[in-house]
């Protein structure tokens, strides 16, 4: 389908090495184990804390009282820890809609200079807040947009510079995805964003006594986009209105992101903060006296019916979709599952489905080791996000078989949210590339923009036969090939091959992450605007059909680390991806998951040391060594080890 085709219904979205150890160099001291592992109480359920619909009111009165202090009318979004949207409400005279920011010179390709509703800006930024946080770590949008760029952290004086750690997740919780849930359904979550997550300042995460309960989300100033320039201070007044909003529900402040540091930098959590408001939110007008002449609430289509606030699902109860495991779902203590409101479990462990393509599928068994193999080793890993020093890591852990069905997922219970989508992403996106097909279902799709890549990829490799299971790529080589730099952050170089041009590149056109899913945003758009009763199916791609209604990458393409192909002997049957706290810690929990499990049931393992892309060098100007993991130096918290990867 051309791209004017698919964007005629609606306007369309978003913004949005080798295993020896994190990227070379002597190793550092040993460290002293501080926090010795006893897997039976490894983690505990966040306290059962929710929004009322009365402190829904509160949170959108608190904004109400800074928008008219600012004299800029605004939509206001509130959302559970799942994403259920609990309200919209439009201030009378607040801008319908919102551009999605113009990219470079005026190339709008993909999802650039797109007109969008602004109450889908205004959830996508709450369901942002809340799903990159969790009671370890508090992520706004502005630390979104710090951690997406092809810089980081992006300013003019970071030329030269690697792109943010979680480049690309903007493209996820998309609206197509078949792992986030729809209104249709029970109440349950994750749910789908309708942009995906959100780089634009004006999205905090919510707190009630420490525990996070939700987000708030603003647009009034009709340009969603990100911050270029991290240097300086922002007055932006979307971010100061929603910070208003989120006044009585603070994240703790031990935990906000710019008590978070990455290679060395102070992640942004706000550049708002109390002493900037033109308003005192603890003193705003009730909610009940606001009358209809100041604003009222406003359904939207596919996620909130109007007419009222909604009370938040307490987190880790059946009704929210996500509980821990019974010890017959998952035999682990500690583990979390997701569940569809009625005490069955949505993807439960089980057999790959692709012995009739003539592979010897996944057992169940051998899904249920890898998964409990990379949970252990979740639970000795220090974490890199997450608030005190030296707490274990938390995330979300995906199986998948060769047709990128999911054999299995589960998590720690205070793993953001965000990761259960990407860690299904990551983990299709593996065994797509590093299969014998890749390169023919990637030719087979209806966008001649996204058979484009394929070829785009040989000439890269100078390799006819590219895209046909002769390497295996994890989830950091397709990071590696998806920049808009190669070898990354070293301007004046072309780009990767799954790249657009750095003169066509932003977060809201990626390359070929975003032209997969384009078409069905801009459809999800046109329901959502009431231009078309058809909604875009469970189905982000337009790939070919493995069964009915599914296809390889059902949920999109991620390009950065954390998943890898599992194989029996030389054929692929699968692959692994891990999503929620620091990249590195990501791909140790992926590879060494796999590898234990294969020491443990036999007949599976990773990928053969001679195939892995960190085997090749390549670049038409500037040759250099693809990745394929990167484990980080003295990563547990039970032992002094470094160097965890290495020669597995």
């Amino acid at each position: 389908m051309k791209r004017a085709a698919r964007w005629a219904m609606g306007a369309a979205a978003l913004t949005l090495a080798s295993c020896g150890g994190g990227g070379g160099g002597s190793p550092p001291a040993a460290v002293t184990p501080t926090n010795p592992v006893t897997p039976a109480a490894a983690y505990a359920l966040p306290g059962a804390q929710s929004l009322t619909a009365a402190e829904v009111q509160q949170v959108i009165a608190q904004a109400v009282a800074e928008s008219r202090a600012r004299s800029l009318p605004a939509v206001i979004a509130v959302t559970d820890r799942v994403g259920n949207v609990l309200a919209v409400y439009s201030m009378t005279g607040a801008r319908a809609t919102a551009m999605l920011r113009a990219g470079p010179g005026g190339a709008n390709l993909d999802a650039q200079g797109v007109v969008v509703p602004a109450a889908a800006g205004a959830i996508a930024k709450a369901i942002t807040g809340a799903y990159l946080s969790s009671g370890g770590n508090a992520f706004s949008t502005r630390t979104a947009s710090q951690i997406v760029q092809e810089h980081f952290p992006p300013s003019p004086t970071a030329v030269g510079l690697e792109s943010g750690p979680l480049f690309g997740v903007q493209f996820s919780s998309l609206p197509c995805s078949d792992v986030t849930t729809r209104v249709a359904t029970a109440p349950i979550g994750p749910r789908r964003s309708p942009l995906g997550l959100a780089a634009d300042a004006g999205g905090f995460p919510l707190y009630k006594g420490g525990v996070l309960v939700g987000g708030v989300g603003v647009m009034a100033d009709g340009d969603y986009g990100f911050d270029r320039n991290i240097l300086d201070i922002e007055d932006d007044a979307e971010e100061a209105i929603a910070f208003a909003a989120a006044t009585g529900f603070d994240a703790p402040v031990e935990i906000r992101a710019d008590r978070v540091t990455v290679d060395g930098t102070s992640l942004r959590f706000s550049d708002a903060s109390a002493g900037t408001l033109k308003s005192a939110p603890g003193s705003a007008p009730a909610f009940a006296s606001l009358g209809a002449a100041v604003g009222s609430f406003t359904a939207v289509n596919g996620y909130y019916v109007g007419g009222s606030a909604l009370a938040g699902q307490a987190y880790g109860t059946e009704a929210s979709g996500l509980r821990l495991a019974t010890a017959a779902e998952f035999s682990t203590p500690g583990a979390m599952v997701l569940t569809n409101g009625s005490g069955q479990v949505r993807f439960p462990i089980r057999g790959g489905t692709d012995g009739a393509d003539g592979l010897s599928a996944l057992t169940a068994a051998e899904v249920r080791a890898v998964l409990e193999e990379a949970f252990t080793i979740m639970t000795r890993a220090r974490a890199q996000i997450r608030r005190p020093l030296d707490s274990r890591a938390q995330v979300s852990i995906t199986v998948v078989d060769s047709r990128g069905q999911i054999l299995g997922i589960v998590r720690s219970p205070d793993a953001p949210v965000f990761g259960i989508d990407v860690s299904a992403q990551k983990a299709r996106s593996a065994s797509l590339f590093s299969a014998t097909f890749a390169a023919t279902e990637l030719g087979a799709d209806p966008s001649a923009d996204v058979r484009s890549f394929v070829q785009k990829t040989r000439d890269f490799f100078a390799d006819p036969a590219a895209l046909t299971g002769k390497t295996a790529f994890g989830a950091r080589t397709l990071g590696n090939l998806a920049r808009p730099y190669y070898p990354d952050g070293e301007v004046g170089r072309p780009n990767g091959p799954l790249s657009r041009p750095i003169t066509q590149w932003s977060p809201l056109s990626t390359g070929l992450q975003s032209a997969l899913i384009i078409g069905n945003l801009g459809q999800h758009l046109g329901f959502v605007t009431g231009a078309s009763a058809t909604d875009t199916p469970a189905v982000c791609t337009s790939l070919p059909q493995v069964a009915p209604g599914q296809n390889r990458l059902q949920n999109g393409l991620q390009i950065f680390p954390g998943g890898v192909p599992i194989y029996r002997g030389t054929r692929l049957i699968g692959a692994i991806g891990v999503s929620g706290d620091g990249i590195d810690q990501d791909d140790m929990i992926s590879f060494l998951g796999t590898h234990n499990a294969a020491a443990r049931v036999g007949g599976i393992s990773n990928a053969a040391a001679s195939i892995r892309a960190d085997t090749l060098i390549v670049g038409p100007s500037a040759p250099a060594r693809l990745r394929y993991v990167g484990c980080p130096f003295a990563p547990f918290l039970d032992t002094t080890d470094q160097n965890a990867c290495q020669g597995k």
